[in-house]
């Protein structure tokens, strides 16, 4: 009988339970149910960090040395590895057949310069008979006016063959200036300080611009490698606060351990729509040679950011192919918030959104946490 008693009023205390406050119940089961999930605050901070980016040396100043004139190679004073100056002599052909046009150039000027003086002396000659006659015809009947103006008229013409001389002796010097010029370029010159990198001909070929297959081929390559180019191609993410001047480390596989460091000098601000990196450039001094050309070079590239931006881990940030979000918590449930990453450093990346800084977020997000679903926090100790 005691037992009995006492499973009734059990039972009515569930009864009454149950139908006194069903809310109250069904709440108890979703904190019951709901998951707990590891929270962490949104934090804020200059962004001031370091990414390694690669990059090659270039010479400053490169040029292939190509012939003007067609000629034979008699003499070139300079190998692979030779060091020349700015103007010293490097190279010198030959070439008959300019000798020939200076010969013939020179006799075309003499001989222009002869008709001048002929034309000339005839001038003076003609104009001298004119004004004889000229002052001999104010005594009335001593010459006749029409001896006087013809007279006249041969001075005139004697004139104009004087100015055609003149003309023909000028073209004549332009010739043999031209030849002059062409014989100059006989004798090749460095253009510049430098370093002579390839040499693909030898003493007795035909170079020039009709020479053949050798024609298409420089003789010699002259590179700059006292002044460099340091060629870094800057992911457009990381250009925002570059500014000429700044100065960026960098290190080549040549001297492992070894700290370089240069200027940035120019800035192509074109992004290239292949790699959507930006070419910049930086100005390198090796006057003791020991940086080459041509060599990779690894770059310490600094970003930094003028005002403080909010970060959160790498992992609270996820998408669902249409949105990318973090996972808010707010009144006890989950919060799907759309936001916009920046840069990634040290397991933290870069959010612009709808966020405060100290909003706590779900440390590792997925879509698989719904909108408004019931969730339980534990605070992170660590960030």
């Amino acid at each position: 009988m005691m037992k009995t008693v006492i499973v009734v009023l059990a039972l009515s205390l569930f009864i009454s339970g149950c139908d006194g406050n069903p809310k109250a119940a069904s709440s108890k089961q979703a904190e019951t149910d709901a998951q707990t999930v590891e929270v962490v605050p949104v934090a804020s901070q200059k962004l001031a960090t370091v990414f390694t980016l690669p990059a090659q040396l270039v010479p400053f100043e490169a040029v292939d040395i190509y012939p003007k004139v067609t000629g034979f190679m008699d003499m070139i004073r300079v190998d692979r590895g030779s060091r020349v100056h700015k103007g010293e002599l490097i190279i010198r052909l030959s070439a008959p057949e300019l000798v020939a046009q200076r010969a013939q150039a020179e006799s075309a000027l003499r001989a222009a310069e002869s008709q001048l003086t002929t034309a000339q002396a005839k001038l003076n000659s003609d104009k001298g008979t004119y004004l004889h006659m000229a002052s001999a015809a104010k005594t009335p009947g001593v010459v006749a006016e029409n001896d006087v103006m013809v007279a006249s008229q041969t001075a005139s013409a004697d004139q104009g063959q004087v100015q055609s001389a003149e003309d023909n002796v000028a073209a004549a010097r332009d010739g043999l200036r031209r030849v002059a010029q062409l014989e100059s370029y006989l004798n090749i010159y460095a253009p510049f300080d430098g370093i002579v990198t390839t040499r693909n001909l030898h003493p007795g070929a035909l170079v020039g611009p009709a020479s053949g297959q050798s024609g298409t081929m420089p003789i010699v390559q002259i590179v700059d490698d006292g002044h460099l180019r340091l060629v870094v191609p800057v992911p457009e993410a990381y250009v925002g606060e570059m500014q000429v001047g700044q100065q960026v480390a960098f290190t080549v596989p040549a001297y492992p351990g070894q700290t370089f460091h240069a200027p940035i000098t120019r800035i192509s601000h074109d992004v290239d729509l292949n790699t959507r990196t930006m070419p910049v450039e930086l100005d390198v001094r090796s006057s003791d040679g020991r940086l080459s050309p041509g060599s990779f070079s690894s770059v310490q590239w600094p970003v930094h950011r003028t005002a403080p931006t909010m970060f959160v881990p790498v992992s609270a940030v996820t998408n669902d192919q249409q949105r990318t979000f973090v996972e808010g918590v707010r009144n006890g449930k989950a919060e799907w918030m759309d936001v916009v990453t920046g840069l990634n450093v040290d397991g933290n990346i870069e959010v612009f959104g709808d966020l405060k800084v100290g909003d706590e977020v779900i440390r590792n997000a997925t879509d698989a946490i719904r909108p408004g679903q019931p969730v339980k926090t534990r605070s992170s100790h660590t960030y």
